[in-house]
């Protein structure tokens, strides 16, 4: 017997590279010939018909566009046109039978204007039916461009037009209508007989606008045999047309399901030689079933005990000492390039205190799997313990990383069902590079932690890659934690800048006291800076208080201006927070009826009976309560309530789009709305503009702040605005 299993081990590998490589390979050549000759010329079939698609429907636009122009000379060019349109006032019923409603029943245009000699607009068809002349503003902006140019070639007289098409001049151009490609042409009105004199550059205009994405793209399929044309703003991989205006500027890519007769060929062939080959592999397979079942027995148990020792038990994927394994051998190939990352769930605390352990098992499983979805064969993805895994990426490229981080994100981000119950995670990972950072694997597993670190300080449910300033950032968050004890128990460099609030009629009417640092080596350093870091050190406490003294002995200066203040969840949630502010405010003799505690959503998440229980003492004290940020995080109805705010203040990321998209004014005015119903003072942060200010005044906003104001001024130099009893607006240019 064992005289059999040795014969065997040594009788398999001569086998296979006797008989099985080579059919393999045999099989593989014949596979991969008979598909690039069947590929070949299904493709060279395919190239030629997209190349007379892509000619027809080039010229299908190009006539179209000719079309639209001699279209309007059948009422252009003629002398009742310019009598009627010279009349005071003018016949609608005439309009509509010769150069509104006709053009849309007869040619299929789908708006047409009539301009007068100072290019505005005294009558407008859109789709069939008259509308108001303003309704012209819509395409004012291209029409008048193209107005402009032709009128410049009609003062110098009537000119014959270009090409063999036409009878009068005119111009044509592709330009966005309201977000739709149109065609736009302007023909001047003139008399076709000479008899009707005008004086050059005065004639009446006709514009016609005709739609890329409405008639025309069934005229496109019936005519010229193009399926399923559509318009879209980003260009197709295969059939696409770019549509552009005068300036080359594209305005949208006409796109159609392109006819590929070759590929029609090579998907009918393609399953039969598909089934030949298979039917050879099986023939081939079953020869050597047999000689290698004995041998996968052997193999199944032995890597069976090798699994048991090497991967997690609760996730069956590789655990921290294969990992490590791996990564070490990566390491020893030569010239490879390898990522590691390592992820930690966001959250996940609180799935095991609230549905227990089970469900967090539940959870790490499921977590697991979709990772060992994402990824390739040949990467490894390992837990390396509690809610923390890892994934060894081969021969990668930076922008693979990128993907794949992003794919991460995307579906942990989708919900998790949990013994009954759906939950939603997130999660943070730190990536970096080996060929960038060539180091051992301590070294390696320590930069994707600092990387991971990274993740999680940018808000968490993100991914960051390792960057050599990173390590120097760790280091110098060491030194900024020693400096910043060194400051608060000197006293020395901390020091208290205001910004101000003002009403909607430009007065001060508050101010905002925002820490600054003023390091003796380092100059000027940012809040960004050295605040994360007492957050996490514990110095927020003694640097919260310090803020609190220095602005309540500040508000003694401004009477009739309250202060804000901005306050850490770690502050509110921390023992003794409301007896130290009581005790600062008998110290200082500050009116705590001035002053305005600005908290996150951050504080509210939690739900936490201590931090409601604190603000409603704050708020019978007298403070005003005001939830800062307001819109970007989980804003809430509930938490309003809950803990009873007085005060919301709009995020300066939706005042910063004013303008730019619809969603930011909607919001704007939402919020406006909301705290208006509820009861609420509503104040705006980030107006730099003019605009903004306008808008806001006109939605409601009676308190705003930000650069178009002023800038935050320390003390000394707010004084200069700030007369003892009258209060003025702050100037921009400070």
């Amino acid at each position: 017997m064992k005289w059999s299993l040795t014969c065997s081990r040594e009788l398999l590998p001569a086998l296979a590279r006797a008989v099985v490589l080579p059919a393999a390979l045999t099989l593989a050549l014949l596979a991969a010939m008979v598909g690039t000759i069947l590929h070949f010329s299904t493709s060279e079939s395919d190239r030629i018909a997209l190349e007379r698609q892509d000619r027809l429907v080039r010229i299908a636009v190009r006539e179209t566009m000719d079309d639209v122009a001699v279209d309007q000379e059948a009422s252009t060019f003629w002398d009742d046109a310019v009598v009627q349109v010279r009349k005071t006032p003018l016949d609608p019923l005439w309009l509509d039978n010769n150069l509104g409603i006709w053009f849309h029943t007869y040619y299929r245009h789908d708006e047409t204007y009539l301009l007068n000699a100072q290019d505005k607009a005294v009558y407008a068809m859109q789709a069939g039916r008259r509308a108001r002349p303003a309704s012209f503003a819509r395409v004012a902006g291209p029409v008048l461009k193209l107005a402009d140019g032709l009128r410049r070639k009609l003062t110098t007289g009537y000119l014959a037009p270009e090409g063999s098409r036409g009878k009068t001049i005119g111009a044509t151009d592709f330009a966005l209508v309201a977000g739709h490609p149109a065609i736009i042409s302007v023909k001047p009105i003139v008399s076709e007989t000479g008899n009707v004199p005008q004086r050059p550059g005065s004639e009446f205009l006709h514009v016609s606008v005709r739609y890329l994405d409405g008639s025309f793209l069934s005229e496109l399929t019936e005519l010229y045999g193009i399926d399923a044309p559509r318009f879209t703003s980003e260009r197709a991989e295969t059939a696409s047309l770019p549509i552009a205006g005068r300036g080359g500027a594209v305005i949208g890519y006409l796109d159609w399901a392109p006819f590929e007769p070759g590929e029609e060929v090579e998907d009918k062939m393609s399953p039969v030689l598909i089934v030949a080959l298979g039917l050879i592999g099986v023939l081939i397979g079953l020869l050597l079933l047999r000689l290698f079942r004995s041998r996968l027995e052997l193999e199944a148990s032995r890597a069976q005990a090798q699994h048991l020792a090497f991967h997690d038990s609760l996730t069956g994927l590789p655990n921290r000492a294969l990992f490590e394994d791996r990564l070490d051998h990566a390491l020893a190939k030569r010239d490879c390039k390898l990522a590691v990352m390592l992820l930690d769930l966001d959250r996940f605390k609180n799935v095991n205190d609230t549905l227990g352990h089970q469900a967090g098992d539940a959870l790490i499983r499921e977590l697991g799997v979709r990772l060992a979805g994402l990824t390739r064969e040949a990467d490894t993805v390992s837990r390396l313990g509690g809610d923390e895994f890892a994934i060894l990426i081969e021969n990668c490229r930076p922008a693979d990383l990128h993907r794949l981080a992003r794919r991460i994100l995307t579906e942990i981000n989708q919900p998790f069902t949990l013994i009954g119950n759906t939950v939603h995670v997130g999660v943070s990972i730190g990536i970096v590079i080996s060929s960038v950072e060539k180091n051992d694997r301590l070294e390696l597993v320590r930069k994707a932690d600092i990387a991971l670190y990274n993740a999680k300080d940018a808000g968490r449910n993100t991914y960051c890659l390792f960057e050599p300033h990173m390590d120097d950032h760790v280091r110098l968050r060491g030194r900024i934690e020693e400096d910043l004890r060194a400051a608060l128990a000197s006293g020395h460099g901390l020091c208290l800048h205001y910004q101000p609030q003002v009403a909607s009629d430009g007065k001060v009417i508050g101010l905002e006291a925002l820490v600054r640092w003023d390091h003796p080596q380092r100059g000027m350093i940012a809040p960004e800076q050295f605040v994360p870091v007492a957050e996490e050190t514990g110095l927020i406490l003694p640097l919260g208080e310090w803020v609190f003294r220095q602005a309540c002995v500040q508000s003694l200066r401004w009477p009739g201006l309250f202060i804000a203040i901005n306050l850490s969840p770690l502050q509110i949630r921390s023992n003794g927070f409301y007896d130290t502010l009581a005790g600062i405010i008998r110290s200082t003799g500050a009116d705590p009826r001035v002053l305005q505690l600005e908290v996150t959503e951050r504080v509210l998440l939690d739900d936490d009976d201590k931090v409601r229980e604190t603000l409603a003492k704050l708020r019978k004290a007298g403070f005003t309560i005001v939830l800062d940020d307001f819109g970007t995080g989980y804003s809430s109805l509930s938490y309003l309530r809950k803990f009873e705010v007085d005060k919301i203040k709009i995020d300066r990321s939706f005042i910063q789009h004013l303008g730019e998209t619809a969603d930011s004014a909607n919001i704007i005015s939402a919020v406006l709305a909301l705290g208006h119903v509820m009861g609420l003072e509503v104040a705006a942060e980030g107006v730099e503009t003019a605009e903004q200010q306008a808008f806001l005044k006109v939605a409601g906003c009676k308190e705003m702040q930000g650069y178009y104001f002023s800038r935050a001024l320390p003390a000394i130099e707010l004084g200069e605005f700030l007369p003892a009893n009258s209060p003025k607006p702050i100037s921009s240019a400070a």
